[in-house]
């Protein structure tokens, strides 16, 4: 397992990236979101899936790569936000 040092402002890109990723791909409901990305009692996620999804957002704000929602590899939250 890897391990990455964030600052909130990553991991909040990275958490948007990954909402809109879900979003793009399996539309708006977020029941499903949410079963998706369950734990489960040996910590993997209920649908591995969203681990590969969830690692390439990650890579994506930490190696300043593309997006994989789709956009710019340099969207940046608004500073002082």
């Amino acid at each position: 397992m890897s391990e990455y040092a964030l600052n909130e402002r990553e991991a909040f890109l990275i958490m948007s990236r990954f909402v809109w990723q879900f979003a793009n791909r399996a539309g708006d409901d977020l029941s499903t979101l949410l079963g998706d990305i369950g734990l489960l009692e040996d910590g993997g996620p209920t649908d591995p899936a969203a681990w590969t999804d969830w690692m390439a957002c990650v890579r994506s704000v930490v190696d300043g790569t593309e997006d994989p929602a789709g956009g710019s590899a340099g969207t940046r939250l608004p500073s002082g936000q």
